[in-house]
C-alpha cells in the first residue's frame, strides 16, 4: 500500500465513500482533510446503508484510526449524534482509534443562523444553493482569525471569551441587515459546553498520526474538483479547497507524501444546489438517470440534476489534480440505454474549447460537443472484471481513458462493497 488521496472530479456525489470504504481495508489510518457535515457518503455493507457527515468512512473497518484534519470545519452537535448512531451499531468509536485535529475549526450555532440569514435575504436567482449548515461562515471566521477551534472546547475560559467576541459583531448584521433576533453568548455558551467536554479526550495531533501510520492513510476529501472555492464554478461553489493538494495543508503532511491519487468519476454527471451544468438533461434521459441512479443528496435529500458524462470537466479535474487513476462508479445506471452520449468538447463564444471558460459564470455559456456511443440492455451488476461487461461498456470505458489521459484502475457496478473491481 501507500499514501492514497480520494477526490471528487465533478460536482460531488462521485460515490467517493464507498470507494474509500473499499481501500480502507489495506489502510492504517484514514483522514477526512475538508469540509464539514455539508458533505454525505453512503456505504452500503451486506445490503445495509449506512451515511456519514464527518467521520471517515474507514470507521467501518475495526481497527482503523479515523482522524479529523485542520481542513475540516467540524459541527461538535452532528460529529457527537454520528458517534451515537455508529455505537448504536456496535462499532468501536472510542478516543483510542478517533482523532481531531486541535487546530480544526468548529462550527458553533451562530454559523448556521448566518448561514440561513444571508441565503434568505437573496433573491431567488442569487441563492448559491447552500445547505445552511454554517459551513461558510465558520470558514469565513477561520479566515477572519477570530474563529473557535477544537482544541479551544479544553479551555472553557477561552472558549467563552471567543463566543462573546464573535457575537458582538454577529448580533450586529442580525439584528440591523437580517432582521433576525439577536443571540445570547451565554446561552451558546451553555448549549456548546456538554459537547465540548464530551469531545475534548478526542482532540489530538493529528500530523503526528499520519507521521506513524509510516506512508499508509488514505485521505478522504469531500464535495467535487468543480466546487472548489478557487477552481470551481464560482460562486456556486463550496467554502474550501477539494483538490488533492489541499489533502496535504488540510491534514498536516508534506506534498510529497501523496503517492497514489484516485479520481473518482461517475459514469454520468449529476450536480445539486444552483450552478452552471452544461450536459444537464432535462428529459427523459435525465429522468432516467435520476430514477435508475437513485439520485437525491445524502445531506441534504435533495433531487440532483443528471445529465451525460461530462469529459471537458474531468479533463479539468485531471489537470488540477494529477491523478494516477480513475474510479469508474455507477456503470450498472447507464445499462437500458439506446444511445450513450459523451460530451467531449464546449463551443464558447463561437471557438471550439477542451477546457472551461475562466471567466465567472463562463460554463452558463457553453454549448457542450457530443459524441454519441451504443448502449447496452445486459445487467452488469453481477460483473466482477473487466472480461465480465459487454463490448459496449467496455468501449465507453476505453474512450473516457483515451480522453482523458488517465486509466481506469476501479469499477464499480453498484452499491455494495463487493460490487467492485
Amino acid at each position: 500500500m501507500a499514501n492514497i488521496v480520494v477526490f471528487g472530479s465533478q460536482w460531488g456525489d462521485e460515490g467517493k465513500g464507498k470507494i474509500v470504504d473499499m481501500l480502507a481495508e489495506k489502510s492504517d489510518a484514514i483522514v477526512r482533510f475538508q469540509g464539514g457535515n455539508n458533505a454525505g457518503h453512503t456505504l452500503v455493507v451486506d445490503g445495509e446503508q449506512c451515511i456519514l457527515h464527518l467521520i471517515p468512512s474507514g470507521v467501518l473497518h475495526p481497527g482503523k484510526k479515523c482522524l479529523i484534519g485542520n481542513g475540516v470545519v467540524l459541527d461538535p452537535f452532528v460529529f457527537c449524534k454520528e458517534l451515537d448512531k455508529l455505537d448504536a451499531k456496535g462499532l468501536d468509536v472510542s478516543a483510542s482509534r478517533m482523532m481531531i485535529s486541535k487546530k480544526t475549526h468548529v462550527i458553533l450555532p451562530y454559523h448556521c443562523q448566518m448561514d440561513a440569514a444571508r441565503e434568505a435575504a437573496k433573491s431567488d436567482d442569487g441563492k448559491i444553493g447552500t445547505t445552511g449548515r454554517g459551513i461558510g461562515p465558520c470558514y469565513e471566521d477561520k479566515m477572519n482569525r477570530c474563529g473557535v477551534r477544537a482544541g479551544d472546547f479544553a479551555d472553557p475560559e477561552l472558549l467563552k471569551a471567543k463566543i462573546v467576541k464573535a457575537l458582538e459583531e454577529k448580533n450586529v448584521l442580525f439584528k440591523h441587515l437580517y432582521g433576525a433576533e439577536p443571540m445570547d453568548a451565554e446561552s451558546v455558551f451553555n448549549e456548546v459546553l456538554p459537547v465540548a467536554e464530551r469531545l475534548t479526550p478526542y482532540l489530538g495531533d493529528v500530523s503526528t498520526a499520519i507521521q506513524e501510520a509510516q506512508g499508509n492513510v488514505l485521505f478522504e476529501g469531500a464535495q467535487g474538483t468543480h466546487l472548489d472555492i478557487d477552481h470551481g464554478t464560482y460562486p456556486f461553489v463550496t467554502s474550501s479547497n477539494t483538490v488533492t493538494a489541499n489533502a496535504a495543508s488540510g491534514s498536516g503532511c508534506s506534498p510529497r507524501d501523496l503517492e497514489r491519487i484516485i479520481a473518482i468519476v461517475k459514469a454520468y454527471t449529476t450536480r445539486v444546489g444552483s450552478g452552471p451544468f452544461p450536459t444537464e438533461q432535462i428529459n427523459a434521459d435525465g429522468d432516467f438517470l435520476q430514477a435508475q441512479g437513485h439520485e437525491f443528496g445524502a445531506t441534504t435529500g435533495r433531487k440532483r440534476r443528471c445529465g451525460w458524462l461530462d469529459l471537458v470537466v474531468l479533463k479539468e479535474s485531471v489537470r488540477l489534480n494529477g491523478p494516477t487513476e480513475l474510479a469508474i462508479t455507477k456503470l450498472d445506471v447507464l445499462s437500458g440505454l439506446k444511445d450513450i452520449k459523451l460530451c467531449v468538447a464546449y463551443d464558447y463564444k463561437g471557438e471550439q474549447v477542451a477546457y472551461p471558460p475562466q471567466e465567472q459564470n463562463g460554463m452558463a455559456h457553453v454549448t457542450p460537443v457530443y459524441e454519441t456511443m451504443p448502449g447496452w440492455d445486459e445487467d452488469i451488476t453481477g460483473a466482477r472484471s473487466w472480461d465480465d461487461l459487454p463490448a459496449n461498456a467496455v468501449a465507453y470505458l476505453k474512450r473516457i481513458e483515451e480522453i482523458s489521459g488517465v486509466k481506469i484502475g476501479i469499477v464499480s457496478v453498484g452499491p455494495d462493497r463487493v460490487q467492485t473491481f
